[in-house]
Protein backbone atom coordinates (compact mmCIF):
# COMPACT_ATOMS: atom_id res chain seq x y z
CA UNK A 1 0.00 0.00 0.00
CA UNK A 2 2.74 2.41 1.07
CA UNK A 3 4.40 1.70 -2.51
CA UNK A 4 1.15 2.20 -4.50
CA UNK A 5 0.43 5.54 -2.55
CA UNK A 6 4.38 6.80 -3.43
CA UNK A 7 3.93 5.97 -7.23
CA UNK A 8 0.62 7.61 -7.06
CA UNK A 9 1.90 10.64 -5.53
CA UNK A 10 5.20 10.76 -7.92
CA UNK A 11 3.13 10.23 -10.59
CA UNK A 12 0.93 13.30 -9.51
CA UNK A 13 4.09 15.48 -8.70
CA UNK A 14 5.19 14.22 -12.45
CA UNK A 15 2.35 15.38 -13.77
CA UNK A 16 2.18 18.58 -11.93
CA UNK A 17 5.76 18.98 -13.19
CA UNK A 18 4.82 17.92 -16.58
CA UNK A 19 1.75 20.53 -16.71
CA UNK A 20 3.96 23.49 -16.07
CA UNK A 21 6.53 22.98 -18.32
CA UNK A 22 4.00 22.97 -21.12
CA UNK A 23 2.29 25.74 -19.57
CA UNK A 24 5.99 27.76 -20.03
CA UNK A 25 6.47 26.17 -22.99
CA UNK A 26 3.07 27.81 -24.65
CA UNK A 27 3.56 30.34 -23.31
CA UNK A 28 6.93 30.89 -24.87
CA UNK A 29 5.33 29.82 -28.38
CA UNK A 30 3.29 32.26 -27.90
CA UNK A 31 5.78 34.95 -26.94
CA UNK A 32 7.98 34.05 -30.04
CA UNK A 33 4.87 33.89 -32.59
CA UNK A 34 4.09 37.10 -31.22
CA UNK A 35 7.57 38.88 -32.03
CA UNK A 36 7.63 36.68 -35.55
CA UNK A 37 4.09 38.19 -36.28
CA UNK A 38 5.85 41.79 -35.82
CA UNK A 39 8.93 40.99 -37.64
CA UNK A 40 6.58 39.13 -40.56
CA UNK A 41 3.26 41.21 -41.13
CA UNK A 42 4.26 43.75 -43.42
CA UNK A 43 0.67 45.23 -42.50
CA UNK A 44 1.33 46.71 -39.31
CA UNK A 45 2.04 50.43 -39.62
CA UNK A 46 4.77 52.57 -37.36
CA UNK A 47 3.56 53.77 -33.78
CA UNK A 48 2.90 57.06 -34.20
CA UNK A 49 4.12 57.86 -30.57
CA UNK A 50 7.77 57.37 -29.98
CA UNK A 51 6.95 55.13 -26.64
CA UNK A 52 4.88 52.79 -28.33
CA UNK A 53 8.02 52.41 -30.93
CA UNK A 54 10.65 51.97 -28.41
CA UNK A 55 8.71 49.70 -26.31
CA UNK A 56 8.20 47.87 -29.60
CA UNK A 57 12.06 47.39 -30.93
CA UNK A 58 12.74 46.38 -27.24
CA UNK A 59 10.78 43.51 -27.00
CA UNK A 60 11.68 41.98 -30.60
CA UNK A 61 15.56 43.25 -30.13
CA UNK A 62 15.59 41.85 -26.54
CA UNK A 63 18.35 39.92 -25.80
CA UNK A 64 20.46 41.85 -28.39
CA UNK A 65 22.99 44.21 -26.26
CA UNK A 66 24.36 46.14 -29.70
CA UNK A 67 20.70 47.08 -30.50
CA UNK A 68 21.31 51.31 -29.86
CA UNK A 69 17.93 53.83 -29.15
CA UNK A 70 18.53 57.41 -28.37
CA UNK A 71 16.04 59.31 -27.88
CA UNK A 72 16.19 63.16 -28.91
CA UNK A 73 14.61 66.19 -27.22
CA UNK A 74 14.61 69.55 -28.68
CA UNK A 75 12.36 72.58 -29.76
CA UNK A 76 10.62 74.99 -27.32
CA UNK A 77 9.66 73.78 -24.12
CA UNK A 78 11.14 70.12 -25.17
CA UNK A 79 8.39 69.50 -27.90
CA UNK A 80 9.77 67.78 -30.14
CA UNK A 81 10.83 63.95 -29.59
CA UNK A 82 12.93 62.33 -32.56
CA UNK A 83 14.19 58.36 -31.56
CA UNK A 84 17.32 57.23 -33.60
CA UNK A 85 17.43 52.92 -33.92
CA UNK A 86 20.96 51.50 -35.25
CA UNK A 87 22.74 48.59 -34.66
CA UNK A 88 26.46 49.03 -32.82
CA UNK A 89 29.23 48.33 -35.62
CA UNK A 90 26.92 48.58 -38.37
CA UNK A 91 26.83 52.62 -38.49
CA UNK A 92 29.71 55.20 -38.45
CA UNK A 93 29.07 57.08 -35.04
CA UNK A 94 30.90 59.90 -36.30
CA UNK A 95 29.16 60.79 -39.55
CA UNK A 96 25.81 60.15 -37.48
CA UNK A 97 26.51 62.64 -34.56
CA UNK A 98 27.76 64.51 -37.71
CA UNK A 99 24.98 64.34 -40.59
CA UNK A 100 21.86 63.78 -37.94
CA UNK A 101 22.06 64.73 -34.69
CA UNK A 102 24.33 67.54 -34.23
CA UNK A 103 21.99 69.60 -37.42
CA UNK A 104 18.99 68.32 -35.62
CA UNK A 105 19.87 70.20 -32.44
CA UNK A 106 21.69 73.44 -34.08
CA UNK A 107 18.04 73.69 -36.18
CA UNK A 108 15.38 73.20 -34.04
CA UNK A 109 17.24 75.08 -30.72
CA UNK A 110 16.94 78.16 -33.24
CA UNK A 111 13.52 79.09 -33.47
CA UNK A 112 14.49 81.75 -36.27
CA UNK A 113 15.04 79.26 -38.68
CA UNK A 114 12.10 76.71 -38.23
CA UNK A 115 9.57 76.83 -40.87
CA UNK A 116 6.31 76.74 -38.82
CA UNK A 117 4.06 75.63 -42.17
CA UNK A 118 5.80 72.74 -42.78
CA UNK A 119 5.85 69.65 -40.88
CA UNK A 120 8.62 68.45 -38.58
CA UNK A 121 9.32 65.34 -40.76
CA UNK A 122 9.54 67.41 -44.16
CA UNK A 123 11.44 69.84 -42.75
CA UNK A 124 13.99 66.86 -41.68
CA UNK A 125 13.79 65.05 -44.79
CA UNK A 126 14.66 68.52 -46.45
CA UNK A 127 16.95 70.34 -45.32
CA UNK A 128 17.98 69.40 -42.09
CA UNK A 129 19.86 65.43 -42.74
CA UNK A 130 22.59 66.23 -44.05
CA UNK A 131 22.74 63.25 -46.13
CA UNK A 132 22.23 62.12 -50.05
CA UNK A 133 21.15 58.52 -48.74
CA UNK A 134 17.77 59.01 -47.20
CA UNK A 135 14.80 56.51 -48.07
CA UNK A 136 11.40 56.01 -45.76
CA UNK A 137 10.36 53.35 -43.83
CA UNK A 138 6.21 52.92 -44.02
CA UNK A 139 5.66 49.78 -41.58
CA UNK A 140 7.51 47.75 -39.41
CA UNK A 141 8.56 45.10 -42.12
CA UNK A 142 10.84 47.50 -43.86
CA UNK A 143 11.82 49.27 -40.19
CA UNK A 144 12.80 45.52 -39.43
CA UNK A 145 14.76 44.82 -42.89
CA UNK A 146 16.50 47.77 -42.59
CA UNK A 147 17.76 47.91 -38.66
CA UNK A 148 19.48 44.59 -39.45
CA UNK A 149 20.48 45.65 -42.79
CA UNK A 150 22.88 48.50 -40.85
CA UNK A 151 21.15 51.11 -41.55
CA UNK A 152 20.07 53.66 -38.99
CA UNK A 153 16.45 54.93 -38.03
CA UNK A 154 15.12 58.18 -37.61
CA UNK A 155 11.29 58.24 -35.57
CA UNK A 156 9.30 60.96 -35.10
CA UNK A 157 7.07 61.78 -32.75
CA UNK A 158 3.26 61.73 -34.15
CA UNK A 159 4.42 60.30 -37.26
CA UNK A 160 3.65 57.20 -38.42
CA UNK A 161 6.44 56.87 -40.89
CA UNK A 162 10.46 56.86 -40.46
CA UNK A 163 13.19 57.95 -42.33
CA UNK A 164 16.43 55.39 -43.53
CA UNK A 165 19.49 57.22 -43.15
CA UNK A 166 22.30 55.31 -45.02
CA UNK A 167 25.23 56.23 -42.89
CA UNK A 168 26.66 52.57 -43.08
CA UNK A 169 30.68 52.30 -41.85
CA UNK A 170 33.45 49.85 -44.21
CA UNK A 171 33.35 46.85 -43.38
CA UNK A 172 35.89 44.15 -44.57
CA UNK A 173 38.80 43.37 -45.97
CA UNK A 174 39.93 46.51 -48.53
CA UNK A 175 40.56 45.52 -52.65
CA UNK A 176 44.01 43.33 -52.75
CA UNK A 177 44.95 40.73 -55.77
CA UNK A 178 43.03 37.35 -54.95
CA UNK A 179 45.40 34.44 -53.97
CA UNK A 180 43.18 31.87 -55.86
CA UNK A 181 43.61 33.41 -59.37
CA UNK A 182 47.20 35.11 -59.47
CA UNK A 183 48.13 36.94 -62.31
CA UNK A 184 51.17 37.58 -64.02
CA UNK A 185 50.06 40.58 -66.54
CA UNK A 186 46.64 42.60 -66.03
CA UNK A 187 44.68 44.04 -63.38
CA UNK A 188 45.69 43.25 -59.45
CA UNK A 189 42.03 44.22 -57.83
CA UNK A 190 40.16 41.28 -56.45
CA UNK A 191 36.88 41.02 -55.53
CA UNK A 192 35.91 41.49 -51.52
CA UNK A 193 33.29 40.55 -49.47
CA UNK A 194 31.18 44.00 -49.48
CA UNK A 195 28.21 43.64 -52.45
CA UNK A 196 28.48 48.03 -52.76
CA UNK A 197 32.34 47.51 -53.29
CA UNK A 198 32.18 45.11 -55.67
CA UNK A 199 29.84 46.56 -57.74
CA UNK A 200 31.86 49.73 -57.55
CA UNK A 201 34.86 47.64 -59.01
CA UNK A 202 32.65 46.82 -62.63
CA UNK A 203 31.00 49.68 -62.61
CA UNK A 204 34.95 51.81 -62.82
CA UNK A 205 35.10 49.38 -65.89
CA UNK A 206 32.04 49.38 -67.44
CA UNK A 207 31.15 52.87 -67.72
CA UNK A 208 27.87 52.45 -69.49
CA UNK A 209 24.82 53.04 -68.77
CA UNK A 210 23.33 49.61 -69.93
CA UNK A 211 25.28 47.38 -66.90
CA UNK A 212 22.13 46.83 -65.35
CA UNK A 213 22.29 45.83 -61.43
CA UNK A 214 19.16 44.17 -59.65
CA UNK A 215 18.80 43.40 -56.10
CA UNK A 216 17.29 40.46 -54.51
CA UNK A 217 17.52 39.04 -50.77
CA UNK A 218 17.38 35.23 -50.47
CA UNK A 219 17.41 33.55 -47.49
CA UNK A 220 14.44 32.90 -45.19
CA UNK A 221 16.84 33.99 -42.06
CA UNK A 222 19.82 35.74 -43.51
CA UNK A 223 18.28 38.02 -45.78
CA UNK A 224 21.49 37.93 -48.14
CA UNK A 225 21.63 40.86 -50.85
CA UNK A 226 22.14 38.70 -54.22
CA UNK A 227 22.62 41.19 -57.44
CA UNK A 228 22.00 40.33 -60.86
CA UNK A 229 24.30 42.19 -63.34
CA UNK A 230 24.15 41.99 -67.15
CA UNK A 231 24.63 44.40 -70.05
CA UNK A 232 21.19 45.00 -71.44
CA UNK A 233 21.33 44.64 -75.26
CA UNK A 234 24.47 42.48 -75.09
CA UNK A 235 22.98 39.72 -72.54
CA UNK A 236 20.62 37.27 -74.20
CA UNK A 237 16.86 38.60 -72.30
CA UNK A 238 16.34 34.83 -71.95
CA UNK A 239 18.74 33.81 -70.14
CA UNK A 240 18.73 36.54 -67.93
CA UNK A 241 15.03 36.07 -67.44
CA UNK A 242 15.74 32.43 -66.70
CA UNK A 243 18.40 33.74 -63.95
CA UNK A 244 15.36 35.68 -62.44
CA UNK A 245 13.54 32.49 -62.13
CA UNK A 246 16.20 30.26 -60.90
CA UNK A 247 16.80 32.68 -58.18
CA UNK A 248 13.17 33.16 -57.05
CA UNK A 249 12.81 29.77 -56.66
CA UNK A 250 15.29 29.35 -53.93
CA UNK A 251 14.00 28.68 -50.62
CA UNK A 252 16.37 28.31 -47.87
CA UNK A 253 17.30 29.78 -44.36
CA UNK A 254 20.68 30.89 -45.19
CA UNK A 255 22.58 32.26 -47.96
CA UNK A 256 26.36 32.13 -46.59
CA UNK A 257 28.33 31.71 -49.75
CA UNK A 258 27.90 31.81 -53.79
CA UNK A 259 28.55 28.62 -53.29
CA UNK A 260 24.80 28.15 -51.86
CA UNK A 261 23.27 29.56 -54.92
CA UNK A 262 25.74 27.48 -57.48
CA UNK A 263 23.92 24.11 -56.45
CA UNK A 264 20.46 25.87 -56.31
CA UNK A 265 21.22 26.79 -59.73
CA UNK A 266 23.48 24.52 -61.59
CA UNK A 267 21.56 22.57 -64.38
CA UNK A 268 23.07 18.99 -63.76
CA UNK A 269 23.55 19.09 -60.22
CA UNK A 270 24.91 15.68 -60.19
CA UNK A 271 27.30 16.11 -62.64
CA UNK A 272 31.03 16.63 -61.65
CA UNK A 273 31.78 19.62 -63.93
CA UNK A 274 30.36 22.87 -63.41
CA UNK A 275 27.86 24.36 -65.26
CA UNK A 276 28.41 27.75 -63.18
CA UNK A 277 31.71 29.88 -63.36
CA UNK A 278 33.37 31.83 -60.21
CA UNK A 279 36.08 34.48 -60.31
CA UNK A 280 37.43 36.45 -58.10
CA UNK A 281 38.95 38.78 -60.46
CA UNK A 282 37.47 42.50 -61.65
CA UNK A 283 38.95 42.13 -65.14
CA UNK A 284 38.09 38.50 -66.02
CA UNK A 285 34.57 39.14 -64.89
CA UNK A 286 34.28 42.69 -66.92
CA UNK A 287 35.35 40.32 -69.96
CA UNK A 288 32.79 37.86 -69.54
CA UNK A 289 29.84 40.61 -68.80
CA UNK A 290 31.23 41.75 -72.44
CA UNK A 291 31.27 38.28 -74.19
CA UNK A 292 27.19 38.50 -72.97
CA UNK A 293 27.12 36.28 -70.00
CA UNK A 294 25.10 37.23 -66.43
CA UNK A 295 27.23 37.94 -63.78
CA UNK A 296 25.49 36.91 -59.84
CA UNK A 297 27.17 38.66 -57.01
CA UNK A 298 26.37 37.59 -53.26
CA UNK A 299 27.03 39.94 -49.99
CA UNK A 300 29.55 38.54 -47.75
CA UNK A 301 32.04 36.51 -50.36
CA UNK A 302 34.63 37.43 -53.07
CA UNK A 303 33.28 34.83 -55.22
CA UNK A 304 31.03 36.36 -58.42
CA UNK A 305 29.09 33.45 -60.16
CA UNK A 306 28.72 33.97 -64.20
CA UNK A 307 26.44 32.19 -66.63
CA UNK A 308 26.40 30.32 -68.97
CA UNK A 309 29.88 28.48 -68.12
CA UNK A 310 31.49 26.19 -71.05
CA UNK A 311 33.85 23.90 -71.27
CA UNK A 312 35.66 25.83 -73.14
CA UNK A 313 36.36 28.15 -70.37
CA UNK A 314 37.91 26.09 -68.02
CA UNK A 315 41.56 26.63 -70.14
CA UNK A 316 41.19 30.02 -70.76
CA UNK A 317 42.36 32.76 -68.06
CA UNK A 318 42.54 36.29 -68.78
CA UNK A 319 46.52 36.87 -69.38
CA UNK A 320 45.61 35.00 -72.88
CA UNK A 321 44.53 38.43 -74.42
CA UNK A 322 47.01 40.46 -72.79
CA UNK A 323 49.65 38.59 -74.29
CA UNK A 324 50.63 37.73 -77.89
CA UNK A 325 48.22 35.13 -80.12
CA UNK A 326 50.84 32.57 -80.77
CA UNK A 327 52.20 32.28 -77.39
CA UNK A 328 48.35 32.22 -75.61
CA UNK A 329 47.39 29.32 -78.36
CA UNK A 330 49.99 27.30 -76.86
CA UNK A 331 49.57 27.56 -73.52
CA UNK A 332 45.64 26.64 -74.34
CA UNK A 333 47.05 23.42 -75.80
CA UNK A 334 49.50 23.24 -72.67
CA UNK A 335 46.20 23.08 -70.65
CA UNK A 336 44.49 20.98 -72.38
CA UNK A 337 47.07 18.49 -72.77
CA UNK A 338 47.94 19.22 -68.93
CA UNK A 339 44.35 18.26 -68.55
CA UNK A 340 44.37 15.14 -70.26
CA UNK A 341 47.57 13.63 -68.32
CA UNK A 342 45.97 14.15 -65.62
CA UNK A 343 43.06 12.27 -66.14
CA UNK A 344 44.33 9.46 -68.24
CA UNK A 345 48.34 9.32 -67.25
CA UNK A 346 47.86 6.38 -64.39
CA UNK A 347 44.90 4.82 -66.24
CA UNK A 348 47.09 4.39 -68.75
CA UNK A 349 49.95 3.02 -66.99
CA UNK A 350 48.10 0.23 -65.09
CA UNK A 351 46.51 -0.80 -68.74
CA UNK A 352 50.36 -1.03 -70.17
CA UNK A 353 51.63 -2.97 -67.12
CA UNK A 354 48.72 -5.11 -66.77
CA UNK A 355 46.98 -5.75 -70.46
CA UNK A 356 49.43 -4.86 -72.57
CA UNK A 357 52.90 -5.82 -72.64
CA UNK A 358 53.42 -5.78 -76.20
CA UNK A 359 53.37 -1.98 -76.38
CA UNK A 360 55.74 -1.31 -74.29
CA UNK A 361 59.26 -0.89 -76.06
CA UNK A 362 61.85 -3.70 -74.99
CA UNK A 363 64.59 -1.47 -72.97
CA UNK A 364 61.73 0.21 -71.12
CA UNK A 365 59.81 -3.19 -70.30
CA UNK A 366 63.43 -4.52 -68.66
CA UNK A 367 63.82 -1.27 -66.60
CA UNK A 368 59.79 -1.11 -65.68
CA UNK A 369 60.64 -4.80 -64.56
CA UNK A 370 63.48 -3.46 -62.29
CA UNK A 371 61.91 -0.82 -60.74
CA UNK A 372 59.08 -3.41 -59.98
CA UNK A 373 60.45 -6.36 -58.49
CA UNK A 374 59.93 -6.95 -54.83
CA UNK A 375 57.16 -4.61 -54.89
CA UNK A 376 54.31 -6.33 -53.18
CA UNK A 377 51.33 -4.54 -54.27
CA UNK A 378 49.70 -4.91 -58.16
CA UNK A 379 49.84 -1.76 -60.10
CA UNK A 380 46.11 -0.80 -59.30
CA UNK A 381 46.78 -0.58 -55.24
CA UNK A 382 50.07 0.67 -55.71
CA UNK A 383 48.44 3.67 -58.01
CA UNK A 384 45.33 4.38 -55.19
CA UNK A 385 47.88 4.45 -52.45
CA UNK A 386 50.04 6.88 -53.88
CA UNK A 387 47.47 8.89 -54.91
CA UNK A 388 45.34 8.95 -52.26
CA UNK A 389 48.63 9.72 -50.48
CA UNK A 390 49.11 12.72 -52.15
CA UNK A 391 45.82 14.08 -51.88
CA UNK A 392 46.31 14.11 -48.03
CA UNK A 393 49.05 16.25 -48.50
CA UNK A 394 47.48 18.41 -50.74
CA UNK A 395 44.31 18.72 -48.32
CA UNK A 396 46.53 19.09 -45.38
CA UNK A 397 48.51 22.12 -47.07
CA UNK A 398 45.36 23.65 -47.56
CA UNK A 399 44.04 23.36 -44.57
CA UNK A 400 47.25 24.10 -42.51
CA UNK A 401 47.96 27.44 -41.71
CA UNK A 402 50.21 28.92 -44.31
CA UNK A 403 53.41 29.04 -43.47
CA UNK A 404 53.08 25.86 -41.92
CA UNK A 405 50.82 24.23 -45.10
CA UNK A 406 53.70 24.98 -47.70
CA UNK A 407 56.58 23.18 -45.95
CA UNK A 408 54.14 20.48 -45.01
CA UNK A 409 53.17 19.97 -48.55
CA UNK A 410 56.83 19.89 -49.92
CA UNK A 411 58.55 18.22 -47.21
CA UNK A 412 55.55 15.51 -46.77
CA UNK A 413 56.17 14.99 -51.07
CA UNK A 414 59.70 14.70 -50.76
CA UNK A 415 60.23 12.59 -47.46
CA UNK A 416 56.52 10.45 -48.50
CA UNK A 417 58.37 9.58 -52.53
CA UNK A 418 61.47 8.81 -51.36
CA UNK A 419 60.25 6.66 -48.17
CA UNK A 420 58.03 4.63 -50.06
CA UNK A 421 60.94 3.50 -52.64
CA UNK A 422 63.03 2.99 -50.42
CA UNK A 423 60.29 0.68 -48.21
CA UNK A 424 59.64 -1.32 -51.38
CA UNK A 425 56.42 -0.16 -51.21
CA UNK A 426 56.24 1.67 -54.54
CA UNK A 427 58.33 1.69 -57.97
CA UNK A 428 60.19 4.97 -59.27
CA UNK A 429 58.25 5.59 -61.92
CA UNK A 430 55.07 5.14 -60.10
CA UNK A 431 56.54 8.03 -57.90
CA UNK A 432 57.16 10.21 -61.21
CA UNK A 433 54.07 9.26 -62.67
CA UNK A 434 52.03 10.28 -59.64
CA UNK A 435 54.22 13.39 -59.30
CA UNK A 436 53.34 14.10 -63.17
CA UNK A 437 49.51 13.91 -62.64
CA UNK A 438 49.25 16.20 -59.45
CA UNK A 439 51.36 18.82 -61.38
CA UNK A 440 49.22 18.93 -64.32
CA UNK A 441 46.00 18.89 -62.38
CA UNK A 442 46.87 22.37 -60.61
CA UNK A 443 47.33 23.65 -64.19
CA UNK A 444 43.64 23.59 -65.02
CA UNK A 445 42.32 25.24 -61.51
CA UNK A 446 38.45 25.29 -62.37
CA UNK A 447 38.32 21.25 -63.11
CA UNK A 448 40.26 19.85 -60.48
CA UNK A 449 37.70 18.45 -58.14
CA UNK A 450 36.02 16.81 -61.53
CA UNK A 451 39.75 15.31 -62.04
CA UNK A 452 40.43 13.86 -58.68
CA UNK A 453 37.33 11.74 -58.83
CA UNK A 454 37.67 11.01 -62.29
CA UNK A 455 41.30 9.70 -62.16
CA UNK A 456 39.85 7.20 -60.00
CA UNK A 457 37.28 5.88 -62.75
CA UNK A 458 39.73 5.73 -65.29
CA UNK A 459 42.14 3.19 -63.13
CA UNK A 460 39.16 1.28 -62.43
CA UNK A 461 38.14 0.81 -66.10
CA UNK A 462 42.11 0.40 -67.04
CA UNK A 463 42.60 -2.34 -64.25
CA UNK A 464 39.31 -4.27 -65.85
CA UNK A 465 39.62 -3.67 -69.17
CA UNK A 466 42.79 -2.20 -70.48
CA UNK A 467 43.01 0.49 -72.59
CA UNK A 468 39.60 -0.33 -73.91
CA UNK A 469 37.85 0.32 -70.57
CA UNK A 470 40.09 3.25 -70.78
CA UNK A 471 38.53 4.20 -74.31
CA UNK A 472 34.86 3.47 -73.09
CA UNK A 473 35.22 5.98 -70.06
CA UNK A 474 36.32 8.39 -72.28
CA UNK A 475 34.15 8.46 -74.93
CA UNK A 476 31.18 8.13 -71.91
CA UNK A 477 32.66 11.10 -70.40
CA UNK A 478 32.77 13.15 -73.67
CA UNK A 479 29.13 11.97 -74.22
CA UNK A 480 27.99 13.03 -70.76
CA UNK A 481 30.03 17.35 -72.00
CA UNK A 482 27.99 17.37 -75.00
CA UNK A 483 25.06 16.55 -73.25
CA UNK A 484 25.27 19.21 -70.56
CA UNK A 485 23.41 22.30 -71.03
CA UNK A 486 24.59 25.38 -69.06
CA UNK A 487 21.04 27.65 -69.02
CA UNK A 488 20.27 26.37 -71.96
CA UNK A 489 23.51 26.86 -73.67
CA UNK A 490 25.58 23.49 -74.96
CA UNK A 491 28.37 22.70 -72.68
CA UNK A 492 30.83 21.97 -75.44
CA UNK A 493 30.31 24.98 -77.55
CA UNK A 494 31.89 25.80 -80.30
CA UNK A 495 32.02 21.96 -80.89
CA UNK A 496 29.30 20.79 -79.78
CA UNK A 497 27.47 22.25 -81.96
CA UNK A 498 29.89 23.17 -84.50
CA UNK A 499 30.03 26.99 -84.55
CA UNK A 500 32.72 27.87 -86.70
CA UNK A 501 32.55 31.94 -86.17
CA UNK A 502 33.41 30.80 -82.52
CA UNK A 503 36.51 28.81 -82.97
CA UNK A 504 38.66 32.27 -82.74
CA UNK A 505 38.31 32.22 -78.73
CA UNK A 506 38.16 28.49 -78.43
CA UNK A 507 42.10 25.89 -78.67
CA UNK A 508 43.22 28.49 -81.15
CA UNK A 509 43.20 32.23 -79.85
CA UNK A 510 43.28 35.01 -82.73
CA UNK A 511 44.42 38.13 -82.24
CA UNK A 512 42.23 40.87 -80.01
CA UNK A 513 42.05 43.35 -83.15
CA UNK A 514 40.68 40.30 -85.39
CA UNK A 515 37.28 38.81 -82.94
CA UNK A 516 35.12 41.23 -84.29
CA UNK A 517 32.07 39.29 -83.23
CA UNK A 518 30.71 38.50 -79.67
CA UNK A 519 30.21 34.50 -78.96
CA UNK A 520 27.39 33.46 -81.26
CA UNK A 521 25.96 30.56 -79.20
CA UNK A 522 25.37 33.49 -76.73
CA UNK A 523 24.24 35.89 -79.37
CA UNK A 524 19.90 37.20 -78.78
CA UNK A 525 18.54 36.17 -81.94
CA UNK A 526 16.56 39.26 -82.11
CA UNK A 527 19.65 41.28 -82.22
CA UNK A 528 21.06 40.24 -85.45
CA UNK A 529 22.98 43.33 -86.84
CA UNK A 530 22.09 45.89 -84.15
CA UNK A 531 24.16 47.12 -82.00
CA UNK A 532 25.66 45.13 -79.29
CA UNK A 533 26.36 41.99 -81.52
CA UNK A 534 30.14 43.14 -83.16
CA UNK A 535 32.66 43.86 -80.56
CA UNK A 536 34.39 46.50 -82.69
CA UNK A 537 33.52 48.13 -86.03
CA UNK A 538 34.49 46.31 -89.30
CA UNK A 539 35.38 47.49 -92.50
CA UNK A 540 33.22 45.35 -94.68
CA UNK A 541 33.29 45.00 -98.27
CA UNK A 542 30.14 45.98 -100.33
Amino acid sequence: MYAVSRYWLHCKMGDKDMLGRTRKRNRMVKQNAHIDNIRNDTNEPIPQTIGAVRSGLQEIFTGCSDFVLREIVCGKDSSIRMLVVYINGFVDKRVLNQDVVRPILDYFSNAKLQDKRNPIYEQLKECVVNNNDIKEAENMQQVMENIVSGEALLFIDGEDRALVIGVKAPQGRHVEEPDTEVSIRGAREGFVENLLTNTTLIRKRIKNPNLKLEIMQLGEQTKTDICICYIKGIANEEIVREVRERLKKIKTDAILDSGYIEQFISDSRLSLFPTVGNSEKCDKLAGKLLEGRVAIFCDGTPYVLTVPYLFIESIQVSEDYYDHAFFATFMRLLRLLALLVSNLLLGMYVALVGFHHTVIPFKLMITLAASRQGIPFSPITEAVLMIVAFELLREAGVRMPRPIGQALSIVGAIVLGEASVAAGISSNLMVIIVAITAVCSFVVPPLIRATMLIRFVFLAAANFLGFFGISFVFVAVFVHLCRLRSFGIPYMAPFSPLTASDFKDSLVVAPIWAMVTRPKILRQENTKGAAGVKRQEARLKR
